[in-house]
């Protein structure tokens, strides 16, 4: 195993323990943990730092682990809904980002949102597709306001605080490559 895939390899556990702490700074309230997303900081940031394979893995990893250890979110069907949309966050920052040749902000912020509406889109297809086969429904509406307008202040610090990491990320690589 090369030298770049251990470090890999602990800042995707260290997303992982991350992931499973923030949430406990909202308390475990539902609604708090819905309106500023706790995880997807980190599993954002684990694609953008580890790439997409550790950011799929812990984005699909994370719900479930949070479930069987602190019961939120609940297992079924929650925790699989959200697997699906953090899965797809990890995957397209990290697919997204890694192309990028120069690591500017506005790569960065194109990465973020392009990943943001993808994470959305899936969770709304799992979210559907999981209530219908319980015989439940959910509108589109329904679909809207959960997952964008009751989202804002997550969407919000995902926008301010991951360019800002990843701006004092790479500040501190150009300046470790400098010494």
């Amino acid at each position: 195993m090369k030298r770049k895939d251990i470090k890999n390899l602990v800042l995707a556990g260290l997303f992982l323990a991350l992931g499973m702490v923030l949430p406990l700074l909202t308390g475990q309230i539902k609604e708090i943990g819905d309106s500023l997303l706790p995880m997807h900081l980190a599993v954002m940031l684990c694609g953008l730092i580890c790439g997409y394979r550790y950011g799929l893995v812990v984005g699909a990893t994370l719900p479930f682990l949070r479930s069987l250890i602190f019961g939120m979110p609940p297992l079924y069907p929650n925790a699989v809904w959200m697997a699906i949309e953090l899965a797809t966050y990890g995957l397209v920052i990290g697919l997204l980002y890694i192309k990028a040749r120069k690591k500017h902000i506005g790569y960065l912020y194109l990465s973020l949102v392009i990943s943001m509406i993808a994470g959305r889109v899936a969770w709304g297809i799992a979210k559907a597709i999981l209530l219908g086969v319980a015989g439940q429904s959910i509108t589109l509406y329904a679909l809207f306001m959960s997952g964008v307008v009751d989202a804002i202040p997550g969407i919000i610090l995902q926008l301010v605080l991951i360019p800002l990491i990843m701006h004092l990320i790479n500040k501190r690589r150009v300046t470790g490559e400098e010494k």
